[in-house]
């Protein structure tokens, strides 16, 4: 039990100051940095960086696919202009098509690419929302995510901040 606080205690820190970091350097420059997407794409890279949704590759692939699938989808189903769905308080039919088929695109693009990262879904449902709006929201997500991808690359690399994976508990 008191390696799993450790190890717990560890990527607590790390997540808080990566995420905290990056919602500064946001709110400096003006720009919506921490959204939905940023917290499990710091979780799987701080926490799991030798798994394959971890890498480098597959979370920039990842989040790529599912910022051109719903931005597609955006034009697809006439929705680039329309209010979000926090500004409206419901999901219309348009936006429900919307937010399923970039899921469903930004899920057949990791596999098509072999680049599995599950927060990458977050991304598309965070565009077809409207949540990240094409223009400075969405600059502001992809802008976090950048930060975050790769600073939780640099940390995972310094072996006294790397943290330890599931197979090394021993209690």
């Amino acid at each position: 039990m008191r390696i799993r606080l450790l190890v717990g205690g560890r990527l607590f820190v790390l997540a808080a100051a990566l995420l905290t970091a990056t919602g500064l350097i946001g709110h400096l420059i003006g720009l919506m940095m921490l959204t939905t997407t940023v917290g499990p794409t710091a979780y799987l890279l701080l926490a799991h960086p030798d798994t394959e949704a971890a890498q480098v590759r597959s979370a920039v692939l990842g989040h790529a696919a599912a910022t051109a699938g719903g931005l597609a989808c955006l034009a697809a189903f006439g929705l680039w202009r329309r209010p979000s769905i926090i500004e409206q308080h419901i999901d219309t039919p348009a936006q429900i098509g919307a937010q399923a088929l970039g899921v469903g695109l930004t899920l057949l693009a990791l596999v098509v690419l072999d680049a599995h990262h599950p927060p990458a879904a977050a991304t598309a449902l965070m565009i077809t929302s409207g949540i990240a709006r094409p223009g400075l929201p969405l600059f502001g997500m992809l802008t976090g995510l950048t930060v975050v991808i790769t600073t939780a690359v640099a940390l995972a690399k310094i072996p006294w901040l790397r943290v330890p994976t599931r197979r090394t508990f021993h209690d």
